[in-house]
């Protein structure tokens, strides 16, 4: 009876622990922040930033919060534009992320296309998201969710 119990409560454990793990949904967000979140919401799932940086570029004004592995850009100030990590903890429900083999993004990541340098999903066109896998030496070294700008 007791090792009945026992193994419920390992599996259901496992699929608890299981969704929590898969953090990077490619062209929508990871860490629990997603694309068009406002800096409140940001900074209520994530709290105070290590840093904050205001800036302009072509596209208009920025602000980006930066925590550990993780910077937030809001281009216009307003939603989250794009989130980027090149922290290894960020892993897709499939299990990619940074450190993973260009073989395995093909194999696990749908939809995903590769060119020299990184692989992608969605479109180069402006307002379209894309997630890009950026590759060094054959693996994932860091990861962007965001809306092409131009």
């Amino acid at each position: 009876m007791r090792v009945a119990a026992l193994a419920a409560a390992l599996v259901a454990a496992l699929f608890l622990v299981a969704p929590a793990a898969a953090i990077l949904v490619p062209q929508q967000g990871m860490a629990g922040i997603r694309l068009g979140m406002t800096q409140a919401k940001v900074r209520a799932k994530l709290g105070k930033p290590a840093s904050v940086t205001h800036g302009s570029n072509d596209f208009g004004n920025y602000t980006e919060l930066r925590y550990p592995g993780l910077r937030v850009t809001f281009q216009g100030n307003a939603a989250v534009s794009a989130i980027r990590t090149g922290a290894r903890r960020e892993r897709t429900a499939r299990g990619i992320g940074v450190g993973s083999t260009v073989a395995a993004v093909r194999a696990r990541v749908p939809g995903v296309r590769c060119e020299r340098g990184h692989c992608f999903v969605g479109k180069f066109l402006p307002g379209r998201r894309v997630t890009d896998f950026f590759l060094r030496k054959g693996r994932v070294s860091a990861i962007t969710v965001g809306f092409v700008l131009d």
